[in-house]
Parts: structure tokens; sequence; C-alpha cells
């Protein structure tokens, strides 16, 4: 299936590198080069992925990833020329997918987009009715990806709804954050478990009434996370 890419990076023989890799793979490829003409092509267009830099005139990366949560929750998987992980981290708590530090392999960049697409497509062996999983006021529908409390719509990132819907499918069933990391970002996955709570403490602000009391995303001290209502 053909996959839509916005590469935004200012680097244009870097965004020329990456455009030829996946065009070759058959995807389509759009680019921006700054922030602003990346937010400009989120709003207008539609992608399946956007491979995001940090360092870019006119809006950070953190910024552009901040406001596209704002309206949308397409995978974002953000490029750093930093090693620092507080980059890592902060990429993750403006909602990004993943990152890949530069300078990069490009069969790496090729792997990631097609761990997250593989993960985007709609599973068909979910054990609830139409594919809804509901618990305690949570609905999640796994066909849209789309996630309520009490008829209320909210706004969860491709991984943080990915990280609900394996807890609640497996209600009661505590997985470690290195478990968890495993089975949501891949055995290859070069981050560590603190991605894992960067996502956690996410969702829980934006599901729980009091994320420090949760009704339902709970931490078995010392073990992991589990669901539970």
């Amino acid at each position: 299936m053909l996959k839509k890419v916005l590469i935004v990076d200012d680097e244009k023989l870097i965004v020329k590198g990456i455009r030829f890799s996946l065009e070759q793979d058959g995807m389509e490829v759009d680019a921006a080069y700054d922030g602003e003409e990346a937010l400009e092509k989120v709003k207008a267009g539609t992608y399946d992925i956007i491979l995001l830099d940090v360092m870019l005139p006119k809006l950070t990366g953190f910024e552009v990833c901040q406001q596209i949560r704002e309206f949308s929750n397409v995978p974002i998987i953000m490029l750093t020329a930093k090693g620092e992980d507080m980059d890592k981290i902060l990429g993750l708590e403006y909602g990004a997918d993943d990152y890949i530090t530069k300078p990069f392999n490009i069969l790496e960049v090729k792997a990631r987009i097609k761990a997250i697409m593989r993960r985007a497509v709609p599973k068909t062996d979910v054990k609830t009715k139409d594919n809804v999983i509901e618990k305690g006021g949570l609905l999640l529908n796994c066909d849209t990806h789309r996630a309520y409390i009490e008829d209320r719509e909210i706004s969860l990132t491709a991984k943080e709804f990915e990280v609900l819907e394996l807890l609640m499918t497996n209600q009661n069933k505590i997985y470690s954050r290195d478990a968890l990391l495993k089975a949501l970002w891949g055995e290859d996955y070069p981050g560590d478990a603190r991605t894992v709570d960067v996502h956690v403490r996410r969702l829980r602000e934006k599901i729980e009434t009091n994320p420090s009391e949760p009704k339902y995303v709970h931490t078995k001290w010392g073990l992991g996370y589990y669901f539970n209502v």
C-alpha cells in the first residue's frame, strides 16, 4: 500500500537522500524546509507519517510536533543531530512516537517507518466485538484509533493508543517497562525504558482525573504497569 511521508528538514541534501530512498520503496514523499511550512502542509494534506527534524528555522521541531498534536495523531519520528537523552525525551514529551539520532543509516529510517506502519494497520485478531474495547467508561475503537471517556473523545498519539490498547486487552496483566518496550517499539529499538515512562505519564495526563491516583493505568512498584477498573 502506498504510504505518504512528509520530511521536514532544512538540510536539502538530507531531504533529497531520504526522498530518493523512500521513493525507491514505492512511497510518496513530500518535503518542508522550515517549521511554518511543515504546519501548513500537515493542515492542508494527509500524511501517513512525518519525519521531523528538531533544529528548524521559524519553529523548532518540538514546537511543530506540539502544534500538530493539537489536531492530528499522525505518527511522528523526530530527527535530532544531538545525542543527549534530554532531546530524545523532550521529543516524546511533545507527542512524538519515535526518534532517530543523526547521523543515521537510511536503512534504519526505513525500518522505523515500516515498523510504525505495521503497527498502524488495524488488527484482525482483537478479541472484542466490532474491534471496540470498553471498560469503566473508557472506550477504544481499534479500527479508527479513537478513544473516548464517557462519550468525550480523548486525543491520543498513535503510541499512547497502542500502550492503552495492549493494557486494556490484557486487564490485570502486569507489563514491565522492558516488556512494553519490546512489544510496542520492537526488539531492536535502541531507546531505553524511560521511553515507556514518558508515554505512560502522558497517557495518564489525558485519561485520568487525577494522574497521581489513577483509575485506569496503575503501577505495581518494582514490576511494571497494568490496567484495572
